[in-house]
């Protein structure tokens, strides 16, 4: 499962059929992408209309934390013009906005947080962290410069499509009581991977730890501390785990914590 949600976070919503998920990652990024990169630019281009104030914030988008302001930075340009710009993508259906959720009542209700921006398909997120930005490397047939970026910043760009996915997932595992809404959660200090409502009006909140190592107690009361210190009273907790979790944080598991690991994602295949 690990393996299909990193195949997931390359080429979700290309529309090319089956990929051969044995073949290593690089291996079919160069097979289906790096070589047919002049048609697919073209195609890209087509949705963009080749704008470069729109690459720019895309590019912006891809590797950064989505906030608006990190976004407008990282591209260069000012927020007028990256509004204007957002606004456009929006309506061409290439990303999405979202707010935040924030709930700390002692903050000013006029005070200014950040929207995220998020791209609508995983390949386009992927192209324009790793291909558009390396594009003359590429177009030479010099592919050198996108091996070493894609193996130095693999975890990192997959962690977004795994806290994407889990969002799905908890959507399949609560059954009596629905998600309702699901996002991350993020104002002025804090950030969490889950935070979501149920019919019956339950707060969920979590977090999604895409590492090597196994998920200790001390990951449930990092969660208590950030949601006492925004403000938010949650009634379950979910950790979603790429490597299984502590014994002691397993014999905690009940109606209160969720604990979910890749297996569980085998829902979201079927």
């Amino acid at each position: 499962m690990e393996d299909a949600v990193e195949k997931f976070a390359i080429f979700g919503g290309v529309g090319w059929g089956k990929v051969d998920t044995s073949k290593a990652s690089m291996d079919l990024i160069q097979e289906l992408i790096l070589s047919d990169y002049r048609y697919i630019r073209n195609d890209v281009s087509e949705l963009t209309s080749g704008a470069p104030v729109y690459h720019s914030i895309l590019t912006g988008i891809s590797m950064g934390d989505g906030k608006t302001h990190s976004t407008f930075k990282r591209a260069k340009i000012d927020e007028e013009a990256g509004l204007n710009a957002v606004e456009e993508l929006v309506q061409r259906g290439i990303i999405r906005v979202e707010k935040s959720k924030k709930v700390f009542t002692s903050w000013s209700e006029n005070e200014k947080i950040d929207n995220k921006l998020f791209f609508t398909t995983p390949f386009l997120r992927f192209w324009f962290a790793f291909v558009s930005p390396l594009f003359k490397g590429i177009r030479d047939g010099n592919y050198d410069e996108i091996i070493k970026r894609f193996a130095n910043r693999e975890a990192e760009f997959v962690n977004l499509t795994y806290i994407e996915l889990s969002h799905e997932l908890l959507k399949l595992t609560f059954v009596d009581d629905k998600i309702k809404e699901i996002s991350s959660y993020w104002d002025r200090e804090i950030e969490l991977d889950i935070y979501a409502t149920t019919t019956s009006g339950k707060i969920v909140v979590g977090s999604c730890k895409y590492t090597n190592a196994k998920v200790k107690k001390s990951e449930l009361k990092r969660l208590e501390e950030l949601c006492e210190k925004a403000g938010i009273k949650a009634d379950v907790f979910v950790i979603v785990s790429k490597n299984g979790f502590s014994n002691e944080l397993k014999t905690l598991k009940g109606e209160n914590l969720k604990l979910l690991s890749l297996k569980n994602f085998k829902k979201l295949a079927e």
